[in-house]
C-alpha cells in the first residue's frame, strides 16, 4: 500500500532538518522464540544494529562474567546493545537490582516499569549511577501506565533523566495521538518502541509498520523537529516463531518514510 499521507509535518519554509538523526533498532521482546544467534543472523540480514535487550536472553540475576559473554556474542556482530528493558520493578530491591545490572551490561538507558511508589528510588538511583530510565506505556489494560501521558504526569516532577518509553501502538490504543506526544513531551522521550495498527481500537492488535493507519511519516519528522537522538526500535509482535519478514518490512518501511521527508 502506498505511504500514508503526512499529517503532522508542517515544516517551516526552507528549514533544513538532520534526518540522519534517526536511528533503527530493534526491541528485543521482538526475538521472544527466537535464540542468540538467530537473533544475530536475523539483525544482520535487515542491517539494524541497535539492541534493547530483554531478559529472557540475560536474566536479571545473572553474573557479571554472564553479562558480559552475552554482551560480547552481539558486539562481535558488530550489534550495540543501547539499552535493557523492559524490566520491571515491584520492590526497592529490584530497582538497586536493575540499575546494577544495567551498569554491569554496560548501557546508558533502562527502558522500564516500575511500580510509581518506587519512582523516588528509581529517582535516587538516577542521581547516583547516571544511567537514564525510559519508563514504558504498555496500552489500556495496564493498571500502572497505559498511556503516555500517564507515564508524564508521573515523571514530570523528578530528574529529567527519567522518560518516556513511547510505544506507539499502545498509546493509540490507549487514545494518545503518537505525534502529539512527541510534540509535547519531546524532549523527555528517550526511547520509542515502533509497529503499526490496522484500526485504532483498545483491541487492535500489532501489525507491520506501514500496513496501518498510524501516522509514521508525521511520527519520524516530528521526532526530527525535536532533534530526537534516542533509538526507534521495532518491535515485532506478529509471527513471532518467524519474525524476519515483518522485521524487514517494518526496517524497510521506514526507511522509505525517511527519504521522503523534505531536507
Amino acid at each position: 500500500m502506498g505511504l500514508p499521507m503526512a499529517r503532522g509535518w508542517d515544516f517551516e519554509p526552507g528549514r533544513k532538518l538532520p534526518l540522519d538523526t534517526l536511528q533503527l533498532g530493534i526491541a528485543g521482546y521482538t526475538f521472544l522464540h527466537v535464540p542468540v544467534d538467530g537473533a544475530i543472523a536475523m539483525m544482520k540480514r535487515v542491517g539494524v544494529t541497535n539492541l534493547s535487550i530483554k531478559d529472557f536472553y540475560l536474566p536479571l540475576d545473572s553474573s557479571a562474567e554472564t553479562i558480559h559473554g552475552v554482551a560480547t556474542r552481539f558486539k562481535d556482530a558488530g550489534i550495540h546493545i543501547y539499552a535493557a528493558g523492559v524490566i520491571y520493578m515491584k520492590t526497592a530491591a529490584e530497582v538497586e537490582r536493575a540499575f546494577e545490572y544495567s551498569r554491569v551490561l554496560g548501557v546508558g538507558l533502562i527502558v522500564a516499569a516500575p511500580n510509581p511508589e518506587l519512582l523516588p528510588d528509581v529517582d535516587r538511583q538516577v542521581k547516583a549511577t547516571g544511567i537514564r530510565v525510559a519508563i514504558h506505556n504498555h496500552g489500556p489494560e495496564d493498571k500502572l501506565y497505559p498511556s503516555p501521558v500517564d507515564v508524564y504526569a508521573h515523571v514530570k516532577g523528578l530528574d529529567e533523566r527519567i522518560g518516556l518509553c513511547l510505544d506507539i501502538g499502545h498509546a493509540a490504543r490507549a487514545g494518545a495521538d503518537p505525534v502529539k506526544v512527541v510534540k509535547d513531551y519531546g524532549s523527555r522521550i528517550f526511547d520509542l518502541h515502533i509497529k503499526d495498527l490496522a484500526v485504532i481500537s483498545k483491541e487492535a492488535r500489532p501489525i507491520e509498520l506501514g500496513r496501518g493507519v498510524l501516522d509514521i511519516p508525521g511520527l519520524l519528522a516530528a521526532l526530527v523537529r525535536q532533534r530526537y537522538s534516542g533509538v526507534c526500535s521495532i518491535e515485532h509482535e506478529m509471527d513471532m516463531n518467524d519474525a524476519l519478514p515483518g522485521i524487514a518490512e517494518s526496517a524497510g518501511f521506514f526507511r522509505g518514510v525517511i527519504r521522503t521527508l523534505p531536507t
